[in-house]
């Protein structure tokens, strides 16, 4: 295993950001910057040993300063929406900035991918480590409480990359981390993912409104476009004038994973069926955001270049679900004060061979 680290650019403050690079002992290798703790390349082989970055994302730090699409990005300290922008915590509302519609969305506007982040790298049992720690005071992004982060991303020789989310809070506060990757396992730059095929290991959705706001409903997919527990081209069904595609352009929903929150398990799996590269994730969260990047249209160049449209990726967002805080029967992602939020995501990378 092996571990390096460059200057890859400066903050308009003079401030020097830094990438990261792992690699283990079969050449796979991921970037990571302090900007963010961003995730910003994943390097690996298709069945015939050719490499290819399977990450979207940009070639300099001015891609990553805007970055709207949060291209490998931990969003924190709430994934995905919370209605009407406001979150009530023991029996108190926080104002949130309304970004999304009349909802927030991913914490905006003050996004975490946008600081710089601390950082330290260590050899574990389990392959080369990056750690990134952030401090969050009280009323960041209208939160309550004094936060302390850390998030620290681990390349496995089985050419995972491991996910380890931490946080504390001197206050009641909510947790509910992910990191907001656009994967294309044909490469970055190969436009449409519509040919590439998904698992899910979820029998049940949460629909949503016109807005993107779960309706309260927990719905079996069997018999719908959102059933994903037999593998598929993502391109299949999802233009099916289904209501919950109509509304979201796309898959852009939370299914229910079907193991017991707080194991790791296997919760989704995709394969393009071209290069033959695959890809599992593991998470012991309770939900999955299976996003086709229908809204897509960056006009920065991306890496190389590329210019990144809509159903050009897929994102596999592990999470609580969406506007939990507002729905007593959905798991709770509120932190207690001193309690420690932790948690395991889990990309690993391989190949089918013909």
């Amino acid at each position: 295993m092996a571990i390096s680290k460059n200057v890859f650019g400066v903050m308009p403050s003079g401030e020097n950001v830094y990438k990261y690079t792992l690699t283990n002992h079969h050449g796979v290798s991921a970037d990571f910057i302090t900007l963010g703790g961003t995730w910003v390349t994943m390097n690996v082989p298709d069945r015939h040993g050719k490499m290819a970055d399977v990450i979207l994302g940009y070639d300099n730090l001015e891609g990553y300063l805007s970055n709207n699409p949060h291209f490998g990005a931990i969003i924190g300290r709430n994934a995905n929406r919370i209605g009407g922008a406001v979150i009530t915590i023991d029996g108190v509302d926080y104002r949130l900035e309304a970004n999304n519609g009349p909802n927030n969305l991913h914490s905006a506007p003050d996004l975490y991918h946008r600081r710089l982040w601390e950082s330290e790298t260590s050899e574990t049992d389990e392959g080369s480590c990056v750690t990134f720690s952030l401090k969050s005071p009280d009323k960041d992004q209208g939160y309550p409480g004094n936060a302390s982060i850390q998030v620290s991303y681990t390349l496995t020789e089985d050419d995972s990359i491991r996910i380890r989310y931490r946080m504390i809070c001197d206050k009641d506060t909510v947790a509910n981390f992910t990191n907001h990757c656009y994967f294309n396992l044909a490469g970055h730059d190969s436009g449409s993912v519509m040919d590439q095929e998904v698992w899910l290991a979820a029998s049940r959705f949460t629909p949503a409104d016109e807005v993107s706001i779960p309706t309260g409903e927990i719905l079996p997919v069997e018999g719908t476009p959102m059933d994903f527990t037999q593998m598929k081209p993502l391109g299949r069904d999802i233009d099916e004038p289904y209501e919950a595609l109509i509304l979201g352009h796309g898959y852009d929903h939370n299914w229910v994973l079907d193991h017991d929150p707080g194991i790791l398990s296997l919760a989704a799996r995709a394969k393009d069926p071209k290069s033959g590269r695959m890809m599992e994730t593991y998470t012991d969260l309770p939900g999955i955001q299976l996003y086709t990047a229908n809204f897509l249209n960056d006009p920065v160049p991306g890496k190389g270049g590329a210019h990144y449209q809509g159903r050009h990726a897929f994102c596999f967002e592990t999470q609580h679900f969406p506007d939990a805080c507002h729905k007593p029967h959905f798991p709770s992602p509120i932190l207690k004060a001193g309690e420690v939020y932790d948690t395991t995501t889990v990309y690993r990378f391989y190949r089918e061979m013909e």
